[in-house]
């Protein structure tokens, strides 16, 4: 095994910047070449809404998986609040508080997880 460092060229703030340049003008001549053609501007506005309904798609996926999540956690503070309300009844527990707390964690989560429904259905139907 050799114990030798390798030299990675560095870029530097003067390359970075010729670096970008040099992609913002190959950018501006393909967009102007690809304009021109009647082709070209077919093909654009496919991929424009192929990419607005995809995104759309995606959106409301993570509208129903985050709601999902929300009520999957809200079951967990569930079962967390039953438990604290056992130890509450049985005389084991200090005080109402972490009771009163594990409602309020399942109450709050629960809102989040069906607010995110409602808006994934409220963005689907228009």
């Amino acid at each position: 095994m050799i114990d030798r460092q390798i030299d990675r060229p560095r870029i530097d703030g003067q390359t970075a910047r010729k670096i970008k340049l040099i992609y913002r003008a190959t950018a501006n001549v393909t967009a102007n070449t690809v304009q021109r053609s009647r082709r070209g501007r077919a093909i654009l506005a496919g991929t424009r809404a192929i990419a607005r309904s995809f995104g759309r798609v995606l959106h409301q996926l993570w509208l129903e998986v985050t709601g999902f999540t929300f009520l999957a956690i809200a079951g967990i503070g569930a079962l967390a609040g039953m438990r604290e309300y056992g130890k509450y009844q049985s005389g084991h527990a200090a005080g109402p508080g972490r009771l009163v707390l594990a409602v309020c964690f399942t109450v709050s989560f629960i809102w989040f997880g069906l607010s995110s429904f409602w808006r994934g259905r409220k963005r689907a139907k228009g």
